[in-house]
């Protein structure tokens, strides 16, 4: 059984039965055999030699690691704790062993519960770059002003968690805003930290523009796309049309005399990127080829998540663009998200990318509900 707690984003595990402590231990103790196997096979000249291969095992390797680790922490202190019942017998001993009993029956519950979440299957995207791509809605202009309030928010969050921020291809507004916005953000655990922004984010304020102080509603769209290696996703040249134009908005003189832009349709798919933000036309097709790839992988994946319903309802929210998931209340200085009913009443600070809080009870509760539905 599962006990969750939303205010601290935390959760403890109570077993119902000896049955799911047995289940788990033998998943742990083939865990663990797998990655002794795999310890073999990463130092192989030969495996080495095949690099697509060898990439593939070296990250399941890291990916069983932490549990590794974790079980053979729980395996010393399980001894430790039977060591300990053998010397209450000495009574010179006795003291010692009731001090040794108490530390490892306090320490063991913990590490049992830990376990228990590391062995959640973890997203393989999770550590991957991201392509995010924010679009105005409904509501004109402010919406997309909103657009570009969204991308300075996350901007100055992925700052804050030390990733880079590379710009593909923007569509601005003459009042500061974005029609569309497609950024790359790049470093480790990347998409884990952003992959519940996907979806319609609502704002409701009064716009500068409004005379008579009435609150208008208006939304932007948020996709986040794992970006994903050519090993993931095979696009056979002959496939893809290349397109090149002038590239329009920031960037001088250059921008307009060069044919740097780039536009790339996948024509199987009908899938299209384009980037227009580097000054080489080289650098702008490298870039709207990692957009493509990943918009391809995304369709794909949004296909097989389709096909298993059971699944999709382990996770917060689809990912699905038309889902509400936020609203951000100016006027009650709310932010609320409504996939986990949590709101947060710090909107200067949440726009200034203090996003931790929102991102961490995400996290806890998509954890939470995935473990639940590995135990029923």
């Amino acid at each position: 059984m599962l006990q969750f707690n939303k205010k601290k984003a935390t959760y403890k595990i109570i077993y119902n039965n000896k049955k799911e402590e047995v289940f788990m231990f033998q998943r742990l103790e083939d865990v663990e055999k797998r990655y002794e196997e795999l310890n073999g096979l990463i130092s192989d000249p030969e495996v080495i030699s095949r690099q697509n291969e060898w990439k593939k095992l070296m990250k399941e390797h890291s990916d069983l690691e932490d549990i590794v680790i974790k079980y053979r922490e729980y395996k010393t202190v399980s001894k430790n704790l039977e060591e300990a019942k053998e010397m209450l017998d000495d009574p010179e001993m006795k003291e010692l062993a009731e001090m040794e009993m108490l530390d490892a029956k306090e320490k063991l519950p913990k590490i049992e519960e830990e376990l228990k979440i590391l062995l959640i299957p973890k997203d393989p995207n999770d550590d991957n770059n991201v392509i995010c791509e924010i679009r105005a809605g409904a509501g004109g202009d402010e919406a997309a002003l909103f657009a570009g309030v969204l991308f300075r928010m996350y901007s100055m969050y992925a700052e804050r968690k030390h990733f880079q921020i590379q710009v593909i291809n923007e569509n601005e507004t003459g009042i500061g805003g974005y029609k569309e916005i497609s950024f790359m953000i790049t470093g480790k655990g990347a998409y884990s930290r952003f992959k519940f922004e996907s979806g319609v984010h609502r704002v409701q304020r009064v716009p500068d523009t409004e005379s008579s102080g009435r609150i208008h509603t208006s939304t932007a769209t948020v996709a986040v796309l794992p970006e994903v290696e050519d090993v993931e996703v095979e696009i056979n040249p002959a496939d893809v049309r290349m397109e090149v134009f002038r590239a329009s908005g920031a960037g001088g003189q250059h921008v307009n005399k060069t044919s740097s832009a780039v536009r790339l349709i996948h024509e199987p798919t009908g899938i299209v990127a384009e980037c227009q933000t580097e000054r080489s036309q080289l650098q702008n097709r490298e870039y709207a080829m990692r957009l493509l790839r990943s918009r391809i992988y995304e369709q794909e994946r949004e296909k097989q998540e389709k096909a298993v319903a059971s699944e999709r309802r382990s996770q917060v929210g689809s990912g699905d663009r038309s889902e509400k998931i936020r609203t951000y209340n100016y006027p009650q200085g709310r932010i609320t998200d409504h996939r986990i009913g949590f709101s947060i009443f710090q909107m200067e600070n949440f726009l200034n990318g203090d996003m931790d809080e929102m991102v961490d009870n995400l996290i806890a509760t998509d954890r939470a509900e995935k473990l639940k539905g590995n135990n029923e």
